[in-house]
C-alpha cells in the first residue's frame, strides 16, 4: 500500500518550486505584524530570537523531509506519527492540526479585512472576510497545480516588497533621502534593553513567523524526486532567515526599538522618517498578499488532512469522496463551515480575546512540530548527529511554548491551546478503547470503517 501511495502521490514539482512554495506559505501576517510585537518585547535582541527559531524550524523540516524522502505519504506528519506511536498519535495530531489551522485562518481573514479597510474604511469587515474566503476556496478548487503557481507568484511579490524595504532602508542609512540617523546598538544594554523574561516570551512570535513548513510536508509528495525534499527545505529556510534578519535588523536601526507598536508593520514604522508617500500603500498591499497566500495554503493543508483522516477511518468516509471536479467536496464543505465560524467569532470577540486565540493556535502548531521530531527519532533510526539536531529542536520548542506562560499578554493563549489539546486527548482516549474492541472483533483499526461495513 505504501508503494502505491507513493506512486500515486508522485508529481512533477521540482525542488526549487517547493522552496518557493514554502516561502509563499511562510511569509505572512505572522512576520509582517508579529515581528512588531516581538520587537517591543525584546528590542534589537529580537534578531537572536529569529536565528534560534530558524535553527529550530530547520531541524523540524529536516526530520519531516527525511521521512518524506524515505516513505512519501499523503498524510505527511500525521501518518508518520501514527507509524511511530500508533493510531492514537495519528488521530490526535490530525485533529489538533485541523483545529489550529481553522483558528489561524479565521485570524488571517480578519487581519486581511482590517488591512483592506486602510483603503475602504466604510466597508464592513465581514464583507472583506467573505470575499477573501471565497477567493481562497476558488484557488483550491482550481487544483494543486494552480495552487503551486499562485503561491509561487505571490511569494515573488512578497520577497520583492521586502527587498524594496531593504534597498530603501540601506539607501537612507547611506545618506540618500536626506540622510537618517541610525540607532545601531553599541553596548550590551542597548542590544538587550528588555528583561530576559521579555526575550523568552517573544520566542513564540519568532517561531510563528516560520509557521507553514508542515504544509510543505503535504506538498513534498508532489515532487518529481521526493529525495530532494531536504534540499528544498534547506534553501527555503536559508532564504527566509536572510530575509527576516536583514529586514528586521534594518528596521531596528532606522528607528528606536521602543517606537514600534502592535498596530503597524515594523517596515512602515522603520521608514516613517522618509518622505515617501507610497510606502504605506505599498506595504499594505504586501500585507494583504502575504495574508492571502498563507490563508490559501492553510486551506489546502486542512482539507488535505481531513481527507487523509477520512481515508484512514479517523473521520467519516464521505469526507474523502470526490465529485466530478475531483475535489473532496464534503471535506471542503466542513472546512468552509469551520472557516465561517472562525470569521464570525474573530469579528465579534474583543481584540484581546482574538489575540489569545491566535496565540493558542500557534502553540498547537508547535505541538505538532514536536511530534514530527519525536516521530523521526523512531521512524528513521537517526545517527548521533541527527539525534542531537532533533533533541535540540525539541528544547527550542519547549522554550517557545513555556515562554508564553511568563507574560499576561500571552498566558491566556497557552491555556486555550492546552484546553484544545486536553479535549482532543480525551476524545482520543475514548476512541482508543473503541479501536481495541474493534480490532478484537473484526481486525479493523477504525471505528468509522467498521460502521460502514454492510
Amino acid at each position: 500500500m505504501k508503494e502505491n501511495s507513493a506512486k500515486k502521490s508522485k508529481g512533477k514539482m521540482k525542488w526549487w518550486q517547493l522552496s518557493l512554495f514554502g516561502v509563499g506559505c511562510t511569509i505572512g501576517t505572522g512576520f509582517f505584524l508579529g515581528s512588531s510585537i516581538a520587537i517591543t518585547k525584546s528590542g534589537p535582541a529580537v534578531l537572536i530570537l529569529f536565528i534560534l527559531a530558524a535553527i529550530g524550524t530547520y531541524f523540524v523540516f529536516d526530520a519531516l523531509a527525511k521521512m518524506t524522502a524515505s516513505d512519501p505519504q499523503k498524510g505527511a506528519f500525521r501518518t508518520y506519527a501514527k507509524k511511530a506511536f500508533g493510531h492514537w498519535a495519528g488521530f490526535s495530531i490530525g485533529w489538533v492540526y485541523w483545529a489550529s489551522e481553522m483558528l489561524i485562518m479565521g485570524s488571517q481573514l480578519t487581519a486581511l479585512s482590517i488591512f483592506s479597510q486602510f483603503w475602504f474604511p466604510k466597508v464592513p469587515l465581514w464583507i472583506f472576510a467573505t470575499g477573501y474566503a471565497v477567493l481562497g476556496i476558488i484557488v483550491l478548487l482550481i487544483g494543486v497545480k494552480w495552487l503551486n503557481r499562485v503561491e509561487g507568484f505571490l511569494a515573488v511579490i512578497k520577497i520583492a516588497a521586502i527587498m524594496m524595504f531593504i534597498i530603501i532602508a540601506s539607501a537612507g542609512l547611506l545618506g540618500m533621502f536626506g540622510g537618517v540617523d541610525g540607532n545601531l546598538p553599541t553596548t550590551t544594554e542597548e542590544f538587550f534593553p528588555r528583561p530576559f523574561i521579555g526575550l523568552w516570551s517573544a520566542l513564540i512570535l519568532a517561531f510563528y513567523a516560520f509557521g507553514g513548513i508542515e504544509i510543505m510536508g503535504l506538498m513534498a509528495t508532489q515532487l518529481k524526486n521526493p529525495k530532494e525534499a531536504p534540499k528544498a527545505g534547506k534553501v527555503m529556510i536559508l532564504l527566509l532567515t536572510v530575509i527576516y534578519v536583514a529586514s528586521i535588523g534594518l528596521a531596528v536601526i532606522l528607528v528606536p526599538w521602543d517606537a514600534f507598536n502592535t498596530e503597524k508593520s515594523p517596515f512602515v514604522t522603520g521608514l516613517r522618517n522618509f518622505d515617501l508617500s507610497f510606502i504605506p500603500h505599498l506595504f499594505n498591499s504586501a500585507l494583504i498578499i502575504a495574508g492571502f497566500s498563507t490563508m490559501a495554503a492553510a486551506l489546502f493543508g486542512v482539507t488535505s488532512i481531513l481527507v487523509n483522516l477520512s481515508e484512514d477511518g479517523d473521520a467519516p468516509k464521505f469526507f474523502s469522496k470526490k465529485g466530478k471536479l475531483k475535489i473532496p467536496i464534503p471535506a471542503l464543505g466542513l472546512t468552509t463551515a469551520g472557516l465561517v465560524t472562525s470569521i464570525v467569532l474573530s469579528l465579534l470577540m474583543p481584540d484581546s480575546i482574538y489575540e489569545y486565540i491566535t496565540t493558542g493556535a500557534g502553540l498547537m502548531l508547535l505541538y505538532n512540530w514536536a511530534f514530527i521530531l519525536l516521530s523521526a527519532c523512531r521512524n528513521l533510526s537517526p545517527g548521533l548527529l541527527d539525534r542531537i539536531k532533533y533533541y535540540t529542536g525539541l528544547v527550542l520548542i519547549f522554550l517557545a511554548v513555556s515562554g508564553t506562560i511568563l507574560t499576561k499578554e500571552s498566558r491566556p493563549g497557552f491555556f486555550i491551546s492546552l484546553g484544545f489539546v486536553i479535549l482532543i486527548g480525551a476524545i482520543t482516549l475514548k476512541m482508543n478503547s473503541v479501536w481495541k474492541k474493534s480490532e478484537g472483533k473484526s481486525g479493523s483499526s477504525s471505528l468509522f470503517k467498521k460502521l460502514e461495513k454492510p
